[in-house]
């Protein structure tokens, strides 16, 4: 019994860092004709309509306090700001490169922690730091000179970052509801964005133009949002959240495997060594957490 508990956690861990891995796939959707707002607003509006069904299944309240009200609404907004400037970053360098420094969202999550919660810098944290920093450096030059365009790189910065504070938030608040509760108003809160997005940035929401981008766009809304997840949640609770955590590599590797094989875009050794870097840097984060437990 233990083992199957411990395979199905295996197979739920690499699910969801596969599903997550596939958000590159909205490049599809740019090639239709769609911008960033309308891509979000039905991804995040399809995805919440998915959650509000399955909690009035679970006859589950939607009643907040005014603090859990106030938590929520930041929680909305970081990963509104996330969500969003990494996607507008496809726009402008190669989706598999974003993803992977991305993926840097761990060590400043450590990071963040050191500074301003007191907790202890170890060794692992300083090592993680310096072979992100290198990792990114790596990442962000092209092998024929120059840098990929710099707005994208410190755009895929920002939602790393936003992303960090979102999951410090969720660790440090005193929510006491199921994470499809809190997702209901989150993906509530990031669809809403996107139409003040799409008001101020003078891109108006527009419906995806084709049947097949209907497809892709309820492929980001059910694969990468609400598959992963429900897989996240199973991987972490029979197989534990350190290993669930390290194969969460595969998330970087499925976008950087999708923007080669799919979009064609640039591969070398130097762009490979810095996956690695950074790769390195998350486990080493993971791995010293683990140990100070």
């Amino acid at each position: 019994m233990r083992n199957s508990k411990v395979i199905i956690g295996l197979l739920c861990a690499i699910g969801a860092a596969v599903c997550y891995g596939t958000n590159p796939l909205a490049r599809f959707l740019y090639a239709e004709g769609m911008q960033v707002p309308s891509v979000l607003f039905y991804r995040f509006g399809l995805a919440w309509v998915i959650v509000a069904i399955v909690m009035m299944f679970r006859k589950e309240s939607l009643r907040v306090t005014r603090r859990e009200f106030l938590t929520l609404s930041a929680l909305g907004i970081l990963f509104i700001l996330s969500s969003t400037t990494l996607y507008t970053s496809f726009q402008l360098m190669p989706s598999g490169i974003a993803s992977t420094i991305l993926f840097t969202y761990p060590v400043m999550t450590a990071a963040i922690m050191t500074l301003f919660f007191r907790e202890r810098i170890t060794l692992a944290t300083v090592l993680s730091i310096l072979l992100s920093l290198a990792g990114v450096a790596l990442l962000s030059f092209k092998d024929e000179g120059g840098t990929f365009n710099l707005l994208g790189i410190v755009l895929v910065l920002i939602s790393a970052l936003t992303y960090a504070l979102y999951i410090i938030v969720v660790d440090k608040s005193p929510l006491q509801m199921s994470s499809f509760k809190i997702n209901f108003y989150v993906l509530f809160y990031c669809a809403l964005g996107n139409v003040v997005f799409a008001l101020f940035s003078g891109q108006p929401l527009t419906l995806p133009p084709t049947p097949t981008a209907w497809l892709w766009v309820s492929w980001l809304a059910v694969v990468p949002a609400i598959m992963a997840l429900v897989m996240m949640v199973y991987a972490a609770k029979y197989l534990g959240s350190t290993p669930t955590a390290i194969l969460g590599a595969l998330e970087p590797t499925t976008a950087v495997l999708i923007g080669v094989f799919v979009f064609a875009e640039p591969f070398s050794s130097r762009l490979l060594l810095g996956i690695l870097l950074v790769l390195a840097a998350v486990t080493l984060v993971v791995l010293g957490k683990a140990r100070r437990r």
